[in-house]
């Protein structure tokens, strides 16, 4: 991927709405160049609850897009991917009735266990949604508002998520797709519509729900605002969450697994096999296509190990080899494995224990939790020796490679293209102006190229002592 001033093709816009901030890509459509980029920041309450006001999502897009300069304003067609599973509540004008509700916001664990029981337990949900829902999931959300909240619930004239509600203000259309959808817990998979059952049980209608679009179909187009940086009319696509907008990014193919190292960690790969685990590991999303993408999600990932770096006072990239201590670094509960109250945890500290062997330690805490998941992401007859595919910001830093690489005992791929969220966005954009299918616009655009690092031998004995640490540790650190 290349910078370019002058465009072969028709611009397009990919826009990455992330828990942290906003990124704007306008990229050529012909060719996948990038020839402007912008970023404008979010804020996110801290303590227990995980919030955002969706009004300054708004404010971010539009200050990200006019850092694009006039390529914003020739862009012919532009879509938004956001973070999954946030609770959007709006009332009768539009207007935010509470701030959004993160995904990381694991407030409504008890009312995801009951969620669970009641409605026929993990076998019953694994099979007709795809998903056995953890705390992250909208579903549960909503559940905790109705309890928590009964007065905004009340007020609530229509639930989004965050790409939905970026979408319906550039459109004034009130739509989604199946790969976002599939993440709330209320759209099943099994009949790929609205589950009737579980919005009858949290008292939710769906005529407060988005219409969920099929693959390729347009959203609508740009609605004239003056704040926006776009001309009315531009073609807008439907958008997804983030994950399925980073496999459109990749071009990924069937059984390609990915292991992304960002605020969360996720191991995913794109299968034509509708993912049904009732352990509740793999969530049985749907892409942004018309396959499946069984995903594995963290919440502990690089925002943990860099805390973890802070309280040593050390570089993130200053670990040491060697010792035996063990750190789970579960600093906001966690959702694989499913310990919601969980806390950080370190155990095995000796005289001799370095603080380089314990930020190492941290590494292997985190990415031991995703690394495990992978065999149920990519099914017993993945080839094991295929090239994880490493992207997100820590797969920028050696300490995270070396450590997926040691743990996995697999050969690495570091796609060079950054920002994949944003691309794949751009893809999904270009799909439908082009009449093409987004992964393959992404493959000639070759965003996975990038430098390979071979495989080396597993380091199963840090294998093993974090199993048997974290086995021995489950009552402590609260598995419910």
């Amino acid at each position: 991927m290349t910078v370019a001033a002058v465009p072969e093709g028709p611009l397009v816009i990919g826009v990455d709405s992330s828990t942290q901030s906003t990124k704007v890509l306008a990229v050529d459509a012909a060719t996948g160049a990038v020839l402007a980029r912008g970023q404008s920041r979010h804020t996110v309450s801290s303590g227990g609850a995980r919030e955002s006001d969706p009004r300054q999502w708004w404010t971010a897009l539009c200050d990200a897009l006019e850092q694009c300069g006039p390529y914003a304003r020739q862009a012919a067609a532009i879509s938004v991917c956001a973070q999954q599973h946030g609770l959007v509540t709006l009332d009768a004008g539009g207007e935010p009735v509470r701030p959004a509700l993160l995904w990381n916001d694991v407030r409504s664990a008890p009312q995801r266990d009951r969620l669970v029981t009641d409605l026929g337990g993990p076998q019953s949900w694994a099979q007709r949604l795809g998903s056995v829902p953890a705390p992250s999931f909208t579903v549960t959300k909503w559940a905790w508002l109705r309890v928590s909240e009964p007065q905004a619930a009340r007020a609530t004239a229509a639930v989004r998520l965050p790409h939905d509600y970026l979408t319906e203000r550039l459109t004034e259309a009130g739509v989604t797709d199946r790969g976002d959808a599939s993440g709330t817990g209320w759209w099943a998979t099994a009949s790929q519509a609205y589950d009737e059952q579980v919005l009858n049980h949290v008292a939710l209608s769906p005529a407060l729900l988005p219409r969920v679009l099929r693959p390729g179909e347009a959203a609508g187009t740009v609605r004239p605002r003056p704040e926006l940086p776009l001309a009315p009319g531009t073609l807008v696509a439907s958008g997804t969450g983030d994950n399925m907008a980073a496999a459109l990014g990749l071009g990924l193919r069937p059984g390609q697994p990915v292991v992304s190292l960002g605020t969360s960690g996720t191991v995913y790969a794109v299968s034509f096999e509708r993912p049904t685990d009732p352990s509740g590991t793999v969530s049985g999303f749907a892409d942004a296509q018309g396959a499946w993408l069984p995903l594995a999600c963290t919440l502990n990932c690089t925002l943990a190990v860099d805390r973890i770096a802070a309280l040593l006072g050390r570089d993130r990239e200053a670990v040491e080899p060697g010792g035996t201590v063990t750190v789970l670094p579960f600093l906001d509960g966690e959702r694989t494995p499913h310990m919601p109250a969980a806390t950080g945890m370190l155990h095995g500290l000796r005289h001799d224990t370095s603080a380089g062997q314990v930020l190492q330690a941290a590494y292997d805490g985190a990415g031991y939790a995703l690394l495990a998941a992978l065999e149920k992401v990519v099914g017993p007859d993945a080839d094991p020796l295929s090239p994880l595919l490493l992207i997100g910001g820590g797969a920028q830093g050696a300490a995270w490679r070396a450590t997926i690489q040691r743990l996995s005992g697999r050969p690495l791929r570091v796609p060079r293209a950054r920002e994949l969220v944003a691309l794949g966005a751009a893809a999904q954009a270009a799909g439908l102006l082009l009449g093409a299918e987004p992964g393959a616009v992404a493959r000639r655009w070759a965003t996975a190229d990038g430098p390979s690092y071979d495989a080396v031998p597993r380091d199963d004995a840090a294998l093993g002592r974090i199993a048997t640490t974290l086995s021995s540790a489950g009552a402590l650190l609260g598995s419910g």
